[in-house]
């Protein structure tokens, strides 16, 4: 079986389950450390030549994370092509075990423990949240996400989860506005340092979170509940 994955959650769910498979990846995919796949190009700019002529048996890719004209340009290559759709952890789970089956590799143990550890999973004091991902221009996690449906398991509500867009641009100045409990700050895909709560949100509780905690589906969902409850629960005293 020959892989290629280009979707940087997907790359490390794969290649800790079926070493050996992967023979493409994204410049984006850094984990597992020292991953030895050929790299083809960004998620949103592969190199369809390149990942054709590593003639592999399959490549797995995701609605959000990759356009709909590179899969289309894949499939004209002659490609197949499965494509996830993740905006919630159920989906999240049963995707993971369907892209994994199509690897031809039996369900892993750390899937199940992904699952145990959400089914347990402590809530903590109700809180309201601001979740930027970007600025300049300013950006935060909508409707419909992967990101807000962690969040919201662990009892944090994110203040634009009914907004018409997924992730919509919103003006500081409403962000502030908006009166969050707290703004939750991802080190990915902008790298939020510690000091930007302080500087953007004056006088609100800010959690810096690991962006592979909030935003992966794979084996990293084992340890995410612990990870942002201990970080939400920091900034939120």
């Amino acid at each position: 079986m020959r892989v290629v994955s280009l979707v940087p959650s997907l790359t490390e769910a794969v290649a800790v389950t079926a070493p050996g498979v992967l023979v493409g990846a994204t410049d984006w995919c850094s984990h597992p450390a020292g991953l030895d796949a050929v790299r083809i190009g960004g998620t949103k700019n592969p190199d369809v030549a390149a990942i054709a002529a590593l003639r592999p048996d399959l490549v797995v890719a995701n609605e959000e994370e990759n356009r709909a004209p590179d899969l289309a340009a894949l499939r004209a290559a002659g490609l197949d092509v499965l494509v996830t759709e993740i905006r919630t952890l159920d989906q999240a789970l049963r995707e993971l075990e369907r892209v994994l089956a199509a690897c031809g590799a039996p369900r892993p143990r750390w899937l199940d423990e992904a699952e145990a550890a959400w089914e347990s999973v402590a809530r903590l004091e109700p809180a309201t949240a601001v979740v930027p991902i970007w600025r300049r221009p300013w950006m935060v996690v909508g409707r419909d996400t992967f990101a807000g449906d962690l969040l919201a398991r662990l009892g944090v509500r994110n203040l634009y989860a009914d907004h018409p867009e997924r992730y919509p641009r919103v003006p500081l100045d409403e962000l502030r506005a908006a009166a969050p409990d707290l703004v939750v700050l991802p080190d990915e895909p902008y790298r939020f340092t510690r000091d930007d709560g302080p500087e953007a949100f004056p006088g609100t509780a800010a959690a810096l979170v690991d962006g592979r905690m909030l935003t992966w589906y794979g084996p990293s969902l084992a340890e995410a509940p612990r990870a942002l409850a201990r970080a939400l629960r920091a900034a939120h005293r």
